[in-house]
């Protein structure tokens, strides 16, 4: 059978989207929730390596605005390190589609991101969230589900944050954050916290409108950047989970 262990560049972490063996960022259910009809094409879409250094709005250590309280999510609609949702990271595909049949669609996503296509899980004409896998190579129902992505904002962590939750509001629940991209890896923008709610939970940045990221970098021409500074008006756009080398290896 085969195996499908991947490695990303930095930011998709170890086992498969967000499973890049580079530099860790470190991208549901049984009833239909109202959801987002974005599609995460702009969210995914690498910006150029020009980019543009925004300085309005910027976060520099200024005091804290002040937010309402986050919304918890329901189970069916939680991302946790387990995966989002009904779907599970270390389950098998068939698993997933039998315990949702007559509850969702699942539809193929070719391409999706660089190297990877996606099987959307749909309800009421709406995705909720993607299964990734390698490009090129479909996804069988024993093959091991190794990472999840999320834009749709209803879907969650317990504590509430997820796409959609300002920056700055993340950190007041998860500590300070970190921004970084590498040009090596599509110049995919990740933000970490000092607290995050798991290793195995990765959050994508979406800049505000018109900007290409959302951090607020010093000028330079390395490969790797990282800032502590941001725009105020940025926010999660994508949150991934996945079983890096944990994930179980498919049957024999």
């Amino acid at each position: 059978m085969r195996n499908f262990k991947i490695t990303l560049s930095a930011s998709f972490l170890i086992a498969l989207v967000g499973c890049n063996q580079a530099k860790t960022p470190s991208a549901q259910e049984t009833v239909s929730p109202s959801v987002s009809s974005s599609t995460p094409d702009a969210v995914y879409s690498s910006p150029t390596k020009n980019r543009t250094m925004a300085t309005p709005q910027a976060n520099l250590n200024k005091p804290q605005a002040t937010f309402p309280p986050l919304a918890k999510p329901s189970q069916d609609q939680l991302i946790s390190s387990e995966g989002i949702g009904p779907a599970k990271v270390g389950m098998k595909f068939g698993e997933l589609k039998k315990a949702l049949a007559g509850k969702a669609e699942f539809k193929v996503k070719s391409p999706f991101i660089v190297d990877f296509d996606a099987i959307a899980l749909t309800q009421g004409g709406k995705e909720q969230f993607y299964i990734l896998h390698p490009a090129g190579i479909p996804l069988t129902d024993s093959d091991v589900i190794e990472a999840l992505v999320t834009n749709n904002p209803n879907y969650r962590t317990a504590q509430g944050v997820g796409p959609g939750t300002p920056i700055e509001q993340a950190e007041t629940i998860y500590g300070k954050a970190t921004l970084s991209y590498n040009t090596l890896n599509e110049s995919r923008e990740y933000v970490k916290f000092a607290n995050p709610p798991s290793k195995d939970i990765a959050f994508r940045t979406q800049a505000p409108q018109g900007q290409t990221v959302a951090g607020i970098y010093p000028s330079s021409k390395a490969e790797s950047k990282e800032t502590k500074n941001y725009q105020k008006s940025a926010v999660i756009g994508i949150v991934e989970v996945y079983c890096r080398q944990n994930c179980p290896l498919p049957s024999p």
